[in-house]
């Protein structure tokens, strides 16, 4: 299993270049940062960067650990334009990006900035339409596309990526987004717990069976918070709070009972967000001890 660390996009820029290059040096194996220009709860005039600028900037600090968007809303760029990004950036990390996708869900910043949002039907339909766009530009030749949303004429794709540049799609809806991620990704995130990610995943292969896709082809990852604690005292105190969002919850020996679930429910790689680990020097202890104590006997 290989573990990612999601650097938030509200700290200051050099809290996240130093938060990216110690995950390099301490053993991470990706980072992850989140594509939106608003906060989405609570006052929305706090600070936010740039998803592209600052994994650019990420990929230029680095040398070993893979990046990506988690995710990039499809909305807010051009396909092409998006595509150029993601393949300059990837030739700036040496062919370590991922570009990761998903519909666009966050309405306050569409209306801020003056893009359309549209219906839950438009987005998935823009998203489907702007894999198809993608995957006609990466074919090497010139590509010309007339669809419902996007056009191309002649378009080239010049550079093409340095490495693979995989597709990854993130979200976990069971008609729309997964019957794509079969269709057209090489990786799929969800925020899960290891019973969800099996259930999802018995879906996935639905589709890929539809699609005769070998469902092996495509990586999994999932998203969960982290608690680490020193007692069950404090483990059975934080585990009555509902935090929103899967979590991992527990002392070190705990905590790997829980990892050795993610890894029987078949997730390549775990992502851990800095969302509860405070910052600092307690950031740094907990990545540290977590790796060290829990992740060890999962790595790769």
């Amino acid at each position: 299993m290989r573990f990612g660390f999601w650097i938030g996009n509200g700290h200051r820029w050099d809290e996240i270049l130093r938060s990216g290059v110690r995950a390099e040096e301490t053993g991470w194996d990706g980072l992850w940062f989140a594509d939106h220009f608003m906060p989405g709860m609570g006052a929305d005039d706090g600070p936010i960067h740039e998803v592209w600028t600052a994994i650019s900037a990420l990929a230029q600090a680095t040398d070993r650990v893979r990046l990506g968007p988690l995710v990039c809303g499809n909305t807010y760029r051009n396909p092409a334009v998006l595509l150029k990004q993601a393949v300059t950036a990837d030739h700036i990390s040496n062919g370590r990006m991922v570009l990761g996708l998903g519909a666009g869900w966050q309405e306050n910043e569409h209306r801020a900035y003056g893009i359309e949002y549209g219906s839950f039907t438009d987005r998935f339909d823009k998203l489907e339409e702007s894999l198809r766009v993608i995957a006609a530009l990466r074919s090497g030749e010139r590509a010309t596309f007339d669809g419902d949303h996007y056009r191309l004429e002649d378009a080239p794709l010049a550079p093409q990526p340095v490495g693979q540049l995989p597709i990854l799609l993130g979200g976990g809806g069971e008609k729309k987004t997964l019957r794509m991620v079969a269709e057209y990704a090489d990786e799929w995130n969800v925020w899960s717990t290891p019973e969800v990610m099996v259930h999802k995943s018995a879906v996935l292969g639905e589709h890929c069976e539809r699609l005769r896709r070998d469902p092996a082809e495509i990586e999994r990852s999932s998203v969960a918070l982290l608690f680490l604690v020193d007692t069950d005292a404090e483990a059975d105190k934080l585990r009555v709070h509902d935090f929103g969002r899967p979590s991992l919850i527990g002392t070190p020996g705990q905590l790997q009972e829980q990892l050795a679930a993610y890894a029987e429910a078949g997730v390549d790689e775990l992502i851990i967000p800095d969302f509860t680990l405070g910052g600092g020097a307690e950031q740094d202890e907990t990545l540290d001890r977590f790796l060290a104590e829990v992740a060890a006997p999962f790595r790769l």
